[in-house]
């Protein structure tokens, strides 16, 4: 399988959508709702918005496996407001949003393929910095899987409407 990693833009908000509907679909199926609930992401104004945003504010890019569309993520110069109540870096950095696979791709690195690119897209504009944050609940098997892909936990936080999600920030750190 070969794969191949390409700008994206506002008109891939529909493939997006649709990766992230597969992974809670996924989810679901693994019995781990706590992450993004039951219902489809694409039905959620607020989700479509946040990803319309960050397309907005940053870099998206798409990664394609034989040349189907597989995993996304978007690349900014902050987390956004909803952590704002961490501790900035004091430094200038690049924040990883809406990393998701189409999970009929799960297992053929397409993922980590991203990661590796938004390290490098974050090495060449000069940046040390790279971070993200992720669902921390469960058995943090999303946590383990940033850490394999070279990122260091950091901040703890809760989120959601009761302040019942847990989350967690994790840090790597590229030689510009």
């Amino acid at each position: 399988m070969e794969i191949s990693i390409r700008d994206g833009g506002p008109d891939d908000i529909p493939v997006i959508l649709g990766m992230l509907d597969s992974c809670v679909e996924w989810l679901v199926a693994q019995g781990r709702p706590g992450q993004w609930g039951t219902e489809p992401l694409s039905g959620s104004p607020r989700t479509v918005e946040s990803v319309a945003r960050y397309i907005d504010e940053g870099s998206v890019f798409v990664a394609e496996a034989d040349g189907v569309p597989a995993a996304t993520l978007t690349i900014t110069g902050s987390p956004g407001a909803y952590l704002a109540h961490l501790p900035p870096p004091g430094e200038p950095e690049r924040y990883i949003h809406w990393l998701a696979s189409d999970r009929r791709f799960k297992g053929h690195g397409v993922g980590s393929a991203l990661l590796a690119h938004a390290a490098e897209e974050t090495r060449r504009a000069g940046v040390a910095l790279l971070r993200v944050d992720c669902y921390a609940g469960d058995d943090r098997r999303l946590v383990a899987y940033y850490e394999a892909n070279g990122f260091t936990p950091t901040e703890t936080y809760t989120a959601g409407a009761n302040n019942d999600w847990p989350g967690q920030v994790l840090a790597m750190r590229v030689l510009p």
